[in-house]
């Protein structure tokens, strides 16, 4: 349309491309957002902004969305690598699904995710189909800056990755946790944030996973930043994706 304005066919709506998503005013994309840092659910944010329930759902789904896009840059320096099994506890499962029997972390039937933590306090996570060399490597060599140090345990899927021009040093964790300066507690502990995180979500959906593994990045990330930093943030991020 004139003046750069966009038309729903539909509904006839008229709107400027550079607006916020579903047609929400920015005061109710603040509020929205603001129960969103808190962990609310889509059916208390619906009662606290007095808007339509699939509504919030799908502001949510934007805004995760729109945190996929905010990726830390490449790493430097020393750096922890790590892999881990999402999927719920075991106990939980259905019947069927336990009959089938299953084995505990690695060749588990969960899902594996792969981590990469900055000694600054940055993390780099991404769904995994396994945990095998070729797949851990490239990605690597992709988010860490030759030259840098990368610390793992002794797992078949780091070996080799000093002929990619890194310093790998090794702590095995059947003998021991650090070793001088090689340890991997900070990955460690990002993920055991992510599980209890996820644990109080109460099950989600395996196709769901990389929004909610982005969301808990990105807020893992941005932990040190003011409630009002972290809304201005979002906002950004959600009208590059609006």
């Amino acid at each position: 349309m004139k003046r750069g304005n966009r038309r729903c066919a539909a509904c006839r709506y008229d709107w400027y491309p550079n607006r916020l998503p579903l047609h929400l005013t920015k005061i109710q994309w603040r509020s929205i957002l603001g129960w969103f840092l808190r962990e609310q659910s889509a059916k208390v944010i619906a009662e606290e902004t007095k808007l339509e329930r699939r509504r919030i759902i799908r502001a949510l789904v934007y805004t995760r969305l729109a945190i996929t896009k905010d990726v830390p840059k490449q790493f430097s320096g020393i750096v922890e690598v790590d892999e881990t099994y999402i999927g719920g506890r075991w106990i939980n499962k259905r019947k069927r699904i336990r009959a089938k029997g299953t084995k505990r972390g690695r060749g588990t039937s969960k899902q594996p995710v792969f981590g990469i933590y900055a000694r600054r306090g940055v993390v780099w996570a991404e769904i995994v189909d396994n945990a095998e060399a070729k797949t851990l490597q490239p990605l690597i060599t992709k988010q860490v800056k030759s030259g840098s140090t990368v610390c793992s345990d002794t797992w078949k899927g780091y070996t080799g990755i000093a002929t990619k021009g890194y310093v790998h040093r090794l702590v095995d964790h059947s003998t021991e946790f650090v070793n001088g300066k090689a340890h991997i507690n900070g990955l460690e502990g990002f993920w055991g944030y992510l599980k209890r995180r996820l644990a109080a979500k109460g099950g989600i959906r395996r196709q769901r996973l990389p929004l909610y593994l982005a969301e808990y990045v990105w807020k893992f990330n941005h932990r040190h930043l003011s409630k009002k930093l972290k809304i201005q943030r979002l906002l950004m991020l959600l009208k590059e994706v609006s």
